[in-house]
């Protein structure tokens, strides 16, 4: 497989680090070479968390040159615009959690909140699809990531993985009832 090129993003606190680690596994189990890089910006504070994912049979670097993301996963939808801009190429696709955590332009009023028309408008500008996904029935607002990674798996949006490779990666990563719980939040898709 030639390399996927996956750009996550996020607000601290909600879960991008733990999304980023399962995908890396899921991929090593499905045998590809994987390579990734992080960026916290104040992350403890609500401030951007990116994570840089580089996949395939052969990889390098970690790094993703800017317009070249073949996915972007958002975790907000501030952060879905701004990976959009930034990330990913044309003809490329964009799955966001539909929620907002308002950066402090928003908060004090100097730039207006970013609405899901606006990532649509954006998106259909560049030949991008976008996927919005919206749980409100999740117990715990932490879960918002595997409820993407759900998503991400039924619309077959990561090449080669397959449920048992992000099955087994959560099984590492997580125990007990959060394991249990976040399993059949992943299986409900």
């Amino acid at each position: 497989m030639q390399a996927c090129n996956i750009y996550l993003c996020g607000v601290g606190g909600q879960g991008i680090g733990l999304l980023s680690e399962i995908l890396l596994r899921a991929a090593d189990y499905a045998g590809y070479t994987a390579k990734a890089v992080d960026t916290h910006g104040l992350a403890q504070r609500g401030g951007t968390v990116i994570s840089q994912i580089r996949l395939g049979t052969v990889v390098f670097t970690p790094m993703i040159r800017a317009r070249s993301a073949d996915l972007v996963v958002a975790l907000e939808r501030h952060e879905a615009l701004r990976g959009l801009q930034v990330a990913l190429r044309d003809q490329g696709t964009l799955m966001y959690y539909d929620t907002v955590v308002q950066p402090l332009g928003v908060r004090l009023g100097n730039e207006p909140e970013v609405s899901a028309a606006d990532i649509e408008a954006a998106g259909g500008q560049r030949g991008i699809t976008v996927y919005q996904v919206a749980r409100p029935d999740i117990p715990d607002p932490r879960m918002q990531n595997i409820a993407v990674l759900s998503e991400m798996h039924r619309h077959g949006l990561v090449p080669g993985l397959q449920a048992e490779h992000f099955l087994q990666a959560m099984d590492d990563l997580l125990a007990g009832a959060v394991l249990e719980a976040n399993l059949r939040l992943f299986k409900a898709a």
